[in-house]
């Protein structure tokens, strides 16, 4: 059995799940509009860049979490798969899930978004297995912080590593799938790199490198 992992956000996604949270939270009037959109506009810019402080992006990105009922989240969720992410499901992405299963691999979802915005994708991807960011939770309410390592960069290597000691799963013939130079480290880590609609930075390092480069855009 090979180790199938995707980054999620402009990979198997044809966006990114963070920032439409974001972009979804400004239009259902729960934050202040001008402020976060500046703020998320920023950081996906940073994101991009290769900039991104990830512990400022997350006391931003999180705090809509603690300052909401957990009831209303969901509910809030579910409007949000409807509208924004299930239109940006790739199929190409569902296939290559599918064919990983059919030969046996085990697929893996593994993103830097956290895992309140990113489970209930994972499932509708049908993968059962998610690495992401999580958010901290105290006494059954999100605090508004970080949980341990976020699922970015090197952490990603981190959180993989700490998930493969709990599992029996051969990571040596392994795959990942990803757009973006951010993902780098990981990318250098497996057998099988796959840039996937990649970045600038990306396409030409895995042009460089021979790596393959793919395309799950209709």
């Amino acid at each position: 059995m090979s180790l199938a992992l995707f980054d999620l956000d402009n990979t198997l996604l044809a966006g990114d799940s963070d920032y439409l949270w974001g972009c979804f939270l400004v239009d259902k009037g729960l934050v202040e509009k001008q402020l976060y959109e500046e703020a998320n506009e920023r950081f996906y810019r940073e994101y991009a860049e290769g900039k991104l402080d990830i512990h400022e992006f997350l006391n931003f990105a999180l705090q809509p979490l603690a300052s909401n009922d957990a009831e209303l989240l969901k509910s809030l969720h579910q409007e949000f798969m409807e509208k924004h992410i299930k239109p940006i499901m790739t199929r190409r992405g569902k296939e290559l899930i599918a064919k990983h299963h059919r030969e046996g691999d085990h697929p893996v979802i593994i993103t830097a978004t956290n895992s309140f915005v990113t489970a209930p994708i994972a499932q509708a991807f049908g993968v059962a297995d998610l690495i992401a960011t999580e958010p901290e939770i105290i006494d059954g309410h999100y605090s508004g912080k970080v949980a341990g390592t976020p699922c970015f960069q090197h952490g990603k290597i981190e959180r993989l590593h700490a998930w493969l000691e709990l599992t029996n799963i051969d990571f040596d013939n392994s795959w990942f799938y990803s757009d973006s130079h951010n993902d780098l480290p990981l990318l250098e880590e497996v057998a099988h790199p796959v840039a996937v609609d990649p970045d600038d930075q990306l396409r030409a390092i895995a042009s460089e490198r021979g790596w393959q480069i793919t395309s799950f855009r209709d």
